[in-house]
């Protein structure tokens, strides 16, 4: 069972990033808070890692797991291209509840399931997570359910659900109501929204007018 550290605790929070970071240099998996619900997060670039975290979900690989970045300057290094489009969203709604599809840079040592190239990239509005993924570096982030169970709004519903699976659980208190994250594709010649959460479709063309739903 999971480790669980009360983060509103300096003492174990620092103790518990300190140990999260370490679980997943090891390849193990780790529960956190993030703006939206919790989240169970396995080293991107650690293959195996990720593939632990979809059978720990019990989720196929084609639904390829969506990367968190600590800082908004990581994801250039991420992608081939980073469309004007995109920029203008991560300039607008980052951090927060935006999640951009972009094609990833074919040299990144990663396998996040089926995603035939693209990756989905986001800076959530959380410290806690934050702190870790500076730590870590980019984070392959799933909600932490058992796949088609609610999503996990507490530490104690992710360990729950997932704790015997994850070395470590970062508890930064309940994460209820929050909707989970708008996906937009910048893939193609227009954007495209393919899930609203967080973010109503008006508020994205506020700063991108041509955005399709």
């Amino acid at each position: 069972m999971a480790d669980l550290f009360d983060c509103t605790d300096p003492e174990q929070r620092a103790a518990g990033l300190d140990a999260a970071a370490a679980a997943i240099a090891r390849g193990e998996l780790v529960l956190l808070p993030t703006d939206t619900v919790y989240g169970v997060a396995a080293d991107a670039f650690t293959p195996a890692a990720v593939t632990g975290l979809l059978a720990a979900k019990n989720r196929g690989r084609t639904m390829p797991v969506p990367v968190l970045i600590g800082e908004a300057s990581t994801l250039a290094g991420l992608v081939v291209n980073l469309p004007t489009v995109a920029n203008d969203l991560a300039q607008a709604f980052w951090p927060g509840g935006l999640t951009l599809v972009l094609e990833h840079a074919p040299s990144l040592a990663w396998d996040l399931g089926d995603a035939e190239g693209t990756v989905a990239v986001r800076l959530p509005d959380d410290e806690i997570a934050r702190d870790l993924l500076r730590r870590t570096g980019p984070l392959a982030v799933s909600s932490a359910n058992r796949s088609g169970r609610p999503a996990a709004t507490t530490a104690a519903e992710a360990v729950e659900q997932l704790g015997g699976h994850a070395a470590v659980a970062l508890d930064g208190g309940s994460r209820a109501g929050s909707a989970a994250s708008t996906i937009v594709d910048c893939t193609g010649p227009v954007p495209r929204v393919l899930r609203v959460g967080a973010l109503p479709v008006e508020r994205l063309r506020d700063v991108v007018p041509a955005i399709t739903d």
